[in-house]
């Protein structure tokens, strides 16, 4: 065993890139988001369908990964005080800086309706909780961290995470039973059904903190999963083995899906049953995607190293902090122009791009804001060239 896994390194850059190209198709789809395209519509729901199942899941499961080969290294004390120092300021950042450009053009485009508002005034309010924003589907609440309600979920998890390390160390022995063979399929996909069609009903998802136990659930199992099996080889092994299969399973529930949500837009109820029963079709599509993911990425990328993944790796979080609300500003901005779509949405997908990039180029540029984006306060003295590559590469990924 190296001292990380450059399989999950990619495959977290990778799904950190398809979640923010699915918040760019946010704008353009007709499900409730903070602001919306004027030709928002059902066309690409489809293809955004193709990753919503799994793409969060398998994220937090790699936090756990990556948050056991940390604990490894160090005392309970320097692991709790690594984790909090990568996560707290990013996150109040996000709260107080980074989330509040997002309300306010939530604000003027959908409960006030483009009424003036300035931005000083606006800010005041927004710190205070004393905006009172409201219309017909309630009121914002702030301050807020939007997007970032994963990171303060992961800094609950890691504290939640400590009093069961030595449990968790153990784990994998019994986990290997559990999931050998077809189990590996059967049993996570009948635990993460279970708790869709039983606490989904009740909690539904709402990304607070304080109520979203349906959420929780899943998250938060999934991450201590990930801890778990961290330096289990033999699941990475079986992943791989099964990855074609799972690929298939997951594409048919996913069409299984489609069908479904055509058959039963809003307003046409269907069955209990029929409700129950693709909800369980749902977390099929969701861990035979998360199978195939990691099976393929073991396949093809455990050896991949570079100076583009350790780019990537160090890039992606910053990326992630900052890119709602680029997209949020520079749609609300394109869309008043009222370019042909062809133009516009490219664009968007540009101006996100770039936006990221230069906020993580000047972060990390600057020592004294590299802590609150996410990155090691001290980049650290030059690698020399002859030095190995996996001895490089020693800290795990952040998040």
């Amino acid at each position: 065993m190296t001292d990380r896994r450059y399989d999950l390194d990619w495959l977290r850059i990778i799904v950190f890139g398809v979640l923010i190209l699915y918040h760019v198709g946010m704008f353009y789809v007709s499900w409730d988001w903070h602001v919306k395209s004027s030709r928002a519509s059902a066309a690409i729901e489809p293809l955004m369908l193709l990753s919503s199942p799994w793409r969060l899941t398998l994220l937090f499961m790699i936090s756990g990964v990556a948050t056991r080969f940390l604990a490894d290294k160090c005392s309970l004390g320097k692991f709790t005080a690594a984790r909090m120092g990568r996560l707290w300021p990013p996150l109040l950042l996000a709260v107080f800086v980074i989330v509040p450009p997002q309300a306010y053009y939530e604000v003027v485009e959908a409960i006030q309706a483009g009424a003036p508002l300035t931005v000083d005034r606006f800010y005041l309010r927004y710190v205070t909780a004393s905006g009172d924003w409201c219309d017909a589907d309630g009121c914002l609440t702030t301050p807020t961290y939007n997007h970032m309600w994963f990171v303060a979920y992961l800094i609950l998890y890691t504290l939640a995470l400590l009093p069961l390390l030595p449990l968790l160390r153990r784990a994998p022995k019994a986990l290997s039973a559990l999931i050998a063979g077809p189990f590996l399929i059967l049993t996570p996909w009948l635990v993460m059904a279970a708790l869709r069609v039983t606490l989904l009903p009740i909690f539904g998802e709402s990304h607070d903190f304080r109520t979203d136990w349906y959420l929780h659930a899943l998250y938060f199992g999934v991450f201590l999963f990930g801890f778990a099996i961290a330096k289990h080889e033999p699941f990475f092994e079986r992943c791989m083995r099964w990855r074609w299969p799972a690929l298939v399973i997951a594409l048919a529930s996913w069409a299984a899906l489609i069908v479904y949500f055509n058959a039963h837009p809003d307003g046409v109820d269907p069955p209990d049953w029929l409700r129950a029963t693709m909800r369980a079709v749902r977390e099929l599509d969701a861990w035979c995607a998360i199978v195939a993911a990691i099976g393929f990425a073991h396949k093809h990328l455990s050896a991949k190293d570079g100076p583009a993944r350790r780019l990537l790796t160090q890039a992606i979080f910053p990326f992630y902090l900052i890119h709602q609300t680029v997209i949020v500003a520079a749609g609300h901005h394109l869309d008043a122009l009222a370019l042909p779509l062809w133009v516009e949405a490219p664009l968007l997908i540009a101006a996100t791009a770039l936006g990221c990039w230069l906020f993580f180029d000047m972060g990390r540029r600057v020592p004294a804001l590299r802590v609150w984006i996410g990155l090691p306060s001290n980049a650290g003295p030059p690698r020399a060239k002859n030095q190995n590559t996996a001895e490089g590469a020693r800290q795990p990924s952040g998040g």
